[in-house]
């Protein structure tokens, strides 16, 4: 199976690496690897989808991924022998490695086959041997999120309008380049849980943070670069016809890599006095004598002058003028003869402008060639000369032409034809030349867009008051906040603390509808992927367990499209984070069971948490039943948290209405009725509002069950507690003495407490 990405050519995902999925992984995976991806173009064996006969791996992606077109090829061109082939033939010798890692991989090596006859098929071209760099590169360092959590967190796409940024993309993406994007949006869904690496970037962006200096004159250099990686991908392939088109595209990137080639040495200035071993790394990395090289064989055949511009007429007249005077004299005189077409058009135009006392000037498209634009207000269309054909309008501009100007496009064109004829084949010359020394530009690629999306870190951290990560085994948040809902009310949100650790792995979140419960949760995953990319958090200060997965369970919404009703899409989700978490997992559910009956959904949410709660990971359970908030009894590594909320009264004196408080306080809610409470507030009759709450308050009568802890319950939650913080301290803490007695005392006050209110007395004790 082979995928063309969004934001590229159909080969723009292969000068950086080959990614490949095994189908003996689960399709799960397999989706959402794909979902990383963002296919524009999905290749599959005819075999798999033809004939009435699909397998599930082929329904399935095609229910996931409906914008999406599928290509058939025969199943004779997926073929791992002739994959290898292609790979030995292709693969740059400073990447040969890769082939250690993928003999083994048959379904790989078959897709690299098809994918090579395909793109030859497709593009005309093929491309220059031992050129490409080419990884395998899996998923194994990495966390996953499967795309139903992608969606429900907004990491790419916001839910209520795709249009708006208010993702965690659009906080964090103030990128400067194609490659920079391109690559914060594959470490969003991909997070990294290797620890080094992510202290490694850490250490970047607070160096950014420290040396403004630094920040900017990277950010000034970073903006010059274009799109290195699909630069690379045309300039290796090998067009099998010379065409005009063929002819064009080549010169403009033999262009792109000057430009990208003298921008070298400014980016080596900047990260020379560099102190992290990263960047330090990135220096030594394209401190390579093989980019001068390259830039000397270019400017042996290239103008100096010649320049990556902005406009079509610009560029065109780059392109037609890039290659040096005398080393061909017919070359030569075709760009006399061009100039002097281009003179006479403007010496024509000018003429006419005279002739009718118009304000007309040239203007040029790549569509139209030269034309002639003039301003005017008012509707001028129909006394303007019958001379001037193809008239246009666009509020006061008017743009039109002549036959004679047409005539003289088409001189133009000819000649520009020439020129690039000739041109190309001294381009082809060069680029056969520098083949043998481009793979240093793989390295030039990976090292700026890694450095684009580390500065993109530094730069959020100017606009906001984010810190820097820790990582240990708690997750210790103080004063966070929810990075997206800041970029929105465009002031700092509400913030709250949140502690979660293995010895109090599960919280149960309770309060009203619209106190923060969701946006809460989906907070705590956001600072935890955000961590894990080597970003800083939206907090005062902040620890994280690293977290291999992240599953999320959120929204109440039928799926039409698969005939799923709300409460199977409920079972389904929660069925597929029950089979694949860990003791390494993050866990966020808000609402569950609310599809099917108040009695079904109580008894499933029971034995779902139960399950959770013997699996350590870290979940994070916001729910309306009160009845799960029981389960702190029995378990005292669940805790039971919720959100304030404050009575208001009316005129009289009658609490009528509730203010929301956004805080986040231990305990479950005693808030009731608050639905009825809200539906008060909407044009339900008084009379309703009235028999909904007394049928309420008889169905709480007789069927919620009250429990109370025992004392004895009571004094083992609290050793258990004790324990937990002193071993906390034990493996953690970097208090001094001083700090740490106090903490102490601290703990054994609170432990008296508890012990008191467990109507146990405790035997003095001594300093």
């Amino acid at each position: 199976m082979y995928v063309r990405r969004k934001g590229g050519t159909e080969t723009a995902h292969l000068q950086s690496f080959i990614t490949f999925h095994s189908l003996t992984r689960s399709i799960m995976h397999v989706i959402t690897k794909l979902q990383i991806l963002a296919p524009l173009e999905i290749l599959m064996p005819n075999t798999a989808c033809e004939n009435g006969k699909t397998t599930e791996l082929f329904r399935l992606i095609s229910e996931n991924f409906k914008d999406v077109s599928f290509t058939t090829v025969q199943r004779r061109y997926f073929n791992e022998t002739k994959g290898l082939e292609y790979i030995e033939q292709l693969c740059a010798p400073e990447f040969s490695t890769v082939l250690m890692e993928i003999k083994s991989k048959y379904y790989c090596l078959a897709a690299v086959a098809a994918l090579l006859k395909y793109v030859e098929f497709i593009q005309n071209s093929v491309y220059a041997p031992k050129s490409m760099k080419i990884r395998f590169h899996g998923s194994e360092q990495t966390a996953m999120i499967d795309s139903a959590s992608a969606q429900n967190l907004e990491l790419l796409v916001n839910n209520r309008d795709s249009r708006n940024n208010h993702t965690l993309f659009g906080v964090l993406n103030n990128t400067k380049t194609p490659g920079g994007s391109r690559r914060l949006r594959s470490n969003i869904l991909e997070p990294l849980i290797d620890l080094e690496t992510i202290n490694t970037r850490l250490d970047c962006v607070q160096e950014f943070l420290e040396d403004e200096e630094l920040f900017f004159s990277l950010q000034s250099v970073l903006s010059r670069f274009l799109d290195t990686e699909q630069l690379l991908s045309n300039l290796i392939q090998i067009p099998k016809q010379e065409t005009e088109k063929a002819a064009d595209t080549k010169i403009t990137y033999l262009i792109s890599l000057k430009h990208t080639l003298e921008l070298v040495d400014p980016l080596k200035a900047v990260l020379q006095k560099c102190k992290t071993p990263l960047l330090q790394a990135y220096y030594s990395s394209i401190d390579d004598p093989r980019f001068n090289i390259i830039l000397e064989k270019i400017k042996t055949v290239i103008n100096d002058d010649t320049r990556y511009t902005r406009g079509c007429l610009n560029m065109r007249t780059q392109k037609c003028y890039a290659v040096k005077p005398n080393i061909n004299e017919f070359l030569d005189i075709a760009r006399r003869t061009y100039a002097e077409i281009v003179d006479d058009i403007s010496g024509m135009i000018s003429k006419v402008s005279e002739k009718y006392s118009l304000p007309l000037r040239t203007s040029f498209s790549n569509s139209r060639g030269f034309f002639i634009q003039m301003n005017m207000e008012g509707n001028v269309q129909q006394t303007l000369p019958t001379d001037f054909i193809k008239v246009t309008r666009v509020k006061n501009t008017y743009s039109f032409t002549s036959v004679d100007l047409i005539k003289m496009n088409e001189r133009c064109q000819e000649s520009l034809k020439e020129i690039y004829h000739m041109s190309y084949v001294i381009v082809c010359k060069l680029l056969s030349e520098i083949y043998e020394h481009i793979h240093c530009l793989y390295k030039l690629s990976d090292t700026v867009s890694m450095l684009d999306m580390l500065l993109s870190f530094a730069n959020i951290c100017t606009f906001s008051e984010y810190v820097r990560p820790e990582f240990t085994d708690t997750t210790a948040i103080k004063q966070g906040w929810h990075p997206i809902l800041e970029k929105i009310a465009r002031g700092k949100p509400v913030s709250n603390d949140t502690f979660i650790s293995e010895g109090n792995n599960f919280i149960i979140l309770t309060g009203p509808n619209m106190s923060g419960k969701s946006t809460y949760l989906k907070q705590i995953a956001l600072c935890q992927i955000m961590a894990q990319i080597g970003s800083f958090v939206p907090a005062e200060y902040s620890s994280f367990r690293i977290a291999e997965q992240i599953f999320t369970r959120i929204g109440m919404d039928d799926d039409i499209e698969t005939n799923a009703s709300t409460f199977m899409k409920e079972m389904k989700e929660i069925t597929y984070i029950i089979q694949n978490a860990n003791e390494k997992s993050l866990i966020i559910i808000d609402e569950l069971g609310r599809g099917t009956s108040a009695e079904e959904g109580i008894g499933i949410c029971y034995a779902v948490c139960e399950h959770l709660i013997r699996s350590k990971a870290f979940t994070l359970f916001a729910t309306h039943f009160l009845e799960l908030c029981h389960l702190g009894t029995l378990y005292p590594n669940v805790q039971n948290f919720h959100f304030e909320v404050k009575h208001v009264g009316d005129k009289t004196g009658n609490e009528d209405s509730i203010s929301y408080t956004y805080l986040l306080l231990r305990g479950h809610t005693q808030e009731k009725n608050y639905g009825l409470k809200a539906a008060s507030l909407s044009s339900l009759p008084p009379s309703v509002l009235e028999d909904a709450n007394e049928i309420s308050r008889l169905i709480a009568d007789k069927i919620l069950q009250k429990q109370s802890s025992t004392p004895e319950g009571i004094r083992q939650t609290a050793d258990y507690h004790l324990t937990l913080r002193l071993l906390q301290v034990a493996k953690n803490s970097q208090l001094d003495s001083d700090s740490l007695r106090t903490y102490m005392k601290q703990l054994k006050s609170k432990y008296v407490t508890d012990c008191i209110g467990a109507e146990y007395s405790t035997a003095p004790s001594t300093e």
